[in-house]
């Protein structure tokens, strides 16, 4: 799932389905949401927001840990920037597969059987004593993450007033955002305090402790939506401004997790960095964050799609600074935190058409144009760590800039095209 924090405009479409869902709950029998407590709501509300932070935990924990998983194992950097890439790309391949292929099921049973595979996930990671063991485990967290998330989100419209189910979905998000800044940054902490396996424990901990709690407490039983059949969703599919989004989500974050999926090794091996000033400058960087996805819902709600033909071109001017300053200090920084305001910013926009295009015109493809999203994000993500990869091997960590801003040029077309497309 992407990172990014969804935009009023583009929440408030998401929410229209299951707002409307929630609406339609009559008398509630026992064990239904409905008849809950205020204070079981709450805290099955901020369950599904743990939730989410759990997921993004393990996601982004191997970044934080690059070198010393390499170290560990003996292998390559690259090598290591290939769990990030297999996690992305079987995230984007299982979310939407799974979203239209389970949607006849129970959500609850879903939800277990999600739970359960996510664990062992993780238990895999814990115990690993390879990297064949660690590819199993990104493997089968990257199987579910997308779906398991995707049904806890499903639950919010009965536990809080439709009117703010938006803001819920929003906290959802935002601490899947919050997850990759802790993430990356205390398991440096930790690798450095204690091992590399230390940051996998630790998510292993979080994942039972959450999915536990989930399962006790939430309903079993409950609304559910109207299921739709596969060939009335894929319609979305052939939207040309949809397609064009999808490209520039896949170059677009392809372009900056060139240089993101390596940001460690590149300030420790290339920047010359210590372990404490580099965790440091992953806290920050994981702030700056923050506020460039408030910046993306800011800009979408100004200029729509426009908003990312100036971004990409900002960005590629950053990337290629990036590479221009070398190890220069404290040029170098700067260049990083700026480059970190407009990673994420040029998210929202996306987010927004594709909920549009099938709330006007492919009202029965929700659940599609949910997924479209987090599928492309973490393509992009799967590229961007495989290009940087390669580029770390055959040009070293001082070429991720300029490899970056190439791809960030192609992103640039990319949302041309889309601008001119959308209807």
């Amino acid at each position: 799932m992407s990172p990014s924090i969804i935009s009023r405009t583009a929440l408030i479409d998401w929410s229209i389905d299951l707002s409307c869902t929630a609406a339609n709950i009559d008398a509630a029998p026992a064990g239904t949401a409905a008849s809950f407590s205020t204070a079981r709501k709450k805290l099955c509300v901020a369950l599904i927001v743990l939730l989410a932070f759990s997921l993004g935990c393990t996601e982004f924990a191997p970044i934080g840990i690059e070198p010393e998983l390499a170290d560990a194992f003996g292998v390559s950097l690259a090598q290591i920037g290939q769990l990030i890439s297999v996690f992305a790309l079987t995230y984007a391949v299982a979310t939407p597969t799974l979203a239209l292929a389970t949607g006849r099921f129970r959500r609850f049973t879903m939800l277990v059987i999600y739970a359960g595979v996510f664990i062992l996930g993780n238990v895999v990671a814990a115990t690993a004593t390879g990297m064949p063991a660690l590819y199993v485990s990104r493997v089968t967290c990257g199987l579910v993450s997308g779906a398991f998330l995707a049904v806890g989100v499903t639950f919010l419209p009965e536990l809080v007033d439709p009117r703010k189910t938006s803001f819920a979905v929003a906290v959802v998000y935002a601490a899947f955002s919050v997850a990759m800044v802790l993430a990356t940054s205390a398991g440096k902490m930790l690798a450095d305090a204690l091992d590399w396996r230390a940051m996998m424990v630790a998510c292993l901990i979080l994942a039972v402790v959450t999915c536990a709690l989930l399962i006790a407490l939430l309903s079993r039983e409950g609304a559910t939506d109207e299921p739709a059949r596969v060939r009335d969703q894929f319609p979305l599919l052939c939207e040309p401004s949809v397609l064009a989004c999808v490209t520039i989500f896949v170059f677009g974050v392809g372009s900056t997790y060139v240089f993101y999926g390596y940001v460690t090794p590149y300030l420790e091996e290339y920047l010359g960095l210590t372990a404490a000033q580099t965790s440091l400058v992953l806290l920050v960087f994981g702030v700056i964050l923050f506020f460039s996805n408030m910046l993306s819902g800011v800009l979408d709600e100004k200029f729509g799609l426009k908003s990312d033909v100036g971004l990409f071109l900002t960005q590629a001017a950053v990337l290629a600074a990036l590479w221009a300053v070398g190890t220069a200090m404290p040029a170098a920084l700067i260049v990083i935190f700026t480059f970190g305001l407009l990673m994420y910013a040029v998210s929202v926009p996306c987010i927004t058409l594709f909920m549009r295009m099938a709330n006007e015109r492919h009202p029965k493809a929700l659940t599609l144009a949910s997924s479209l999203e987090p599928t492309a994000f973490n393509i992009g993500i799967a590229f961007g760590t495989a290009v940087g990869g390669a580029a770390v091997t055959g040009l070293g960590l001082g070429s991720l800039g300029l490899v970056g801003a190439a791809l960030a040029l192609v992103a640039l077309g990319c949302a041309v095209a889309a601008v001119r497309l959308e209807p």
